[in-house]
């Protein structure tokens, strides 16, 4: 089964496609700065995961190795041999994932505050777990506000709601069809992929903002070992979602990144 996308293609779009997966609780619409600044010269595709979106009716289960599959699903559907990928959270997962098992499908890989497969990070399976509590118990309207009202990754969002779009933000969330917290079933364990994700050769850029959770800090100081030749960044004054809170300087770093490996 393929995730659900949408292409954005401009008649002055000439670069490689840039393939772009968003993190739990959003949708395609958290690049909307991206696909301004980037689609005059790549063509893009704007992939669901399942549950989110565009694939809100796609079924469980919702692990990171069935979204990754489902993801590869989309890109191959969509007839890309190779991209540029750029991912959030668990979409950054997924594009480890899928950079791991077929690396020459990618020029480059952009990771937004990576989440590392089979890697434990105690204070967002804690978040993800009092999700999936509330909505099963109380119900998602409950659920959806608790995630954007508490999880500390929307702090600088909660914090600075005018110029991190934080109202606009919380309106994707709102849409967010929950399924993967009201999910019974269970999904396929994912291992770590250390030995995969350090044999990549191809370029990577990583970045997390300035106000990061300690959990994302670590998995970027372990990526930074794997790939001791990738560019990694920090966002100055951003939190969880740079890409969003502060746009112009990530698509400023990110355009001359992919410039450089075009």
């Amino acid at each position: 089964m393929a995730a659900e996308f949408k292409r954005i293609r401009e008649t002055t779009a000439d670069g490689p496609w840039l393939v772009m997966v968003h993190g739990m609780s959003q949708d395609h619409r958290v690049f909307s700065a991206q696909v301004e600044a980037f689609k005059p010269r790549h063509p893009i595709l704007l992939v669901d995961l399942p549950g989110h979106g565009l694939s809100a009716q796609i079924p469980g289960p919702f692990g990171h190795w069935e979204m990754a599959e489902q993801v590869a699903g989309a890109i191959a559907t969509a007839g890309i041999e190779c991209c540029h990928y750029w991912g959030t959270h668990t979409g950054a997962a997924v594009g480890l994932l899928l950079a791991c098992w077929e690396p020459a499908r990618f020029h480059a890989l952009i990771l937004e505050a990576p989440v590392l497969p089979g890697q434990a990070m105690p204070s967002v399976d804690r978040e993800l777990r009092r999700a999936r509590e509330t909505a099963q118990s109380t119900g998602m309207d409950a659920a959806r506000r608790q995630w954007f009202a508490q999880a500390a990754w929307f702090a600088v969002m909660r914090q600075h709601p005018g110029p991190c779009r934080a109202a606009e933000h919380e309106a994707i969330i709102a849409e967010f069809s929950g399924a993967p917290w009201l999910y019974q079933g269970t999904s396929r364990t994912v291992a770590p992929v250390d030995a995969g994700i350090a044999s990549l050769a191809l370029p990577v850029l990583f970045y997390n903002g300035q106000h990061e959770l300690p959990d994302f800090i670590a998995a970027a100081d372990h990526l930074e070992t794997l790939l001791p030749k990738a560019r990694r960044a920090t966002i100055a004054d951003a939190g969880g979602f740079p890409a969003w809170e502060f746009p112009e300087p990530v698509n400023v770093m990110a355009a001359e990144f992919l410039a450089a490996v075009s």
